[in-house]
């Protein structure tokens, strides 16, 4: 079941519902870094209380690093459970990285230590985990605070682990651009070729590859 909640009132008018199913223990989920070029696909998997509330939650891209990182702090501290996966860019070349982001979060639902008895899904398709039922919410994000909470530990974990590669490669500016294919990331592929953390599947631009001492 897909449930797109922005056909009949803006979310931006919309406060972040606590819960989709009252009975049952619920878990956001959501991924960071699916469209990227480099680097693993990251995903979190969050319960919140009935009562968890923080006025700056929200779907992570409308967030500003600085909020997102005070958020981090607060949902990892408030939140009753919580577990963040990745799935490197090897794997995303074999598998695809649809089937990628899937596994990112049901390695992270299975780190919780508390099981989920309903999942909340951002997106309009997942491949179920276990037996676990789960519903699937275009703009999720921007609609129940677990899903928003996992967005907000998803970018975060990741734009953490961009930066220490940037470190390693600060030619591509993954420590602004997170691996997107932005005209600066693409003129450093083209000027400087493809690193061992590019994903090869992904439309990067076709030039000779230059070896790197890992």
């Amino acid at each position: 079941m897909i449930f797109d909640f922005t056909t009949s009132i803006s979310l931006h008018q919309l406060m972040l519902k606590t819960y989709f199913n009252e009975l049952k223990v619920e878990a956001g989920c959501d991924e960071a870094g699916r469209g990227c070029l480099a680097g693993p696909v990251f995903a979190a998997a969050v319960i919140l209380s009935r009562d968890f509330y923080h006025p700056l939650l929200n779907d992570s891209k409308q967030v500003t690093p600085e909020h997102r990182a005070e958020l981090r702090i607060y949902i990892e501290a408030n939140a009753i459970g919580y577990a963040v996966a990745k799935v490197d860019h090897e794997e995303i070349d074999r598998i695809n990285i649809l089937k990628a982001s899937f596994k990112a979060m049901h390695l992270a639902i299975k780190k919780l230590k508390e099981k989920p008895e309903f999942l909340l899904i951002d997106g309009n398709r997942f491949t179920p985990y276990r037996r676990i039922p789960h519903l699937c919410v275009v703009q999720g994000d921007a609609t129940f605070a677990s899903i928003a909470a996992a967005s907000i530990l998803a970018k975060t974990y990741r734009d953490d682990y961009m930066i220490r590669l940037h470190k390693k490669f600060p030619q591509y500016g993954w420590n602004t651009n997170k691996a997107y294919a932005t005209p600066c990331h693409r003129k450093a592929i083209e000027e400087f070729g493809l690193t061992p953390y590019h994903r090869r599947s992904f439309q990067c631009i076709p030039v000779p590859e230059l070896e790197f001492d890992l």
